[in-house]
């Protein structure tokens, strides 16, 4: 909880220095490719966070990297204010919740469709516009099929929870059943 919180701040610090520069877009980009040099290269991270290694040792390889990224001033000089703090193990934290931020300031919404079989490209174009109707934003899906709800979608948008599934109209019917008993 506590590295979210930290990671929330750090992206929201970026996030602001970059809608003043209208950079933001690239930073979270950037951000988001060095933080999956994380995922794929678990030595990157190591020798970002490793206190056996100098702390010049330390920023030299996040200038090479932010170099790499062909980060500016300003976003070169966060990324060593990340080795100086000790706080660069966030770094991909940090990227989530600066790419939350740019979602938010362009009306994107993520949400998982979650069906009993695998929709077609039509259904799951037809299931976003109306999620885009309903929540005023444009809708990202991401779909899952799950053979346990029977039939029907269940739409995740936000805090937005559409459950059309057979299962839950079962349990329902169940449950009411038991009530008049």
């Amino acid at each position: 909880m506590r590295q979210t919180i930290l990671a929330r701040r750090y992206a929201k610090a970026l996030f602001s220095l970059g809608k003043q520069q209208d950079n933001y877009k690239t930073y979270s980009q950037s951000l988001s490719a060095i933080g999956a040099l994380y995922t794929e290269i678990p030595e990157v991270g190591d020798s970002l966070t490793n206190p056996l290694y100098p702390l010049d040792a330390r920023k030299k390889v996040m200038a090479s990297i932010a170099k790499s990224a062909e980060g500016d001033t300003i976003f070169t000089a966060f990324l060593n204010l990340l080795v100086e703090r000790q706080r660069a193990d966030i770094l991909p934290d940090i990227a989530h919740e600066m790419q939350v931020m740019v979602d938010n300031a362009q009306n994107i919404s993520h949400g998982t469709v979650v069906s009993a079989i695998e929709l077609d490209k039509a259904l799951q174009e037809k299931i976003q516009a109306t999620l885009e109707k309903i929540t005023g934003n444009k809708v990202i899906l991401e779909t899952q099929v799950d053979p346990s709800i029977i039939g029907g979608i269940i739409a995740k948008v936000g805090d937005l929870v559409v459950d059309g599934s057979i299962r839950t109209q079962l349990n329902g019917l169940k449950e009411s059943i038991k009530g008049r008993e």
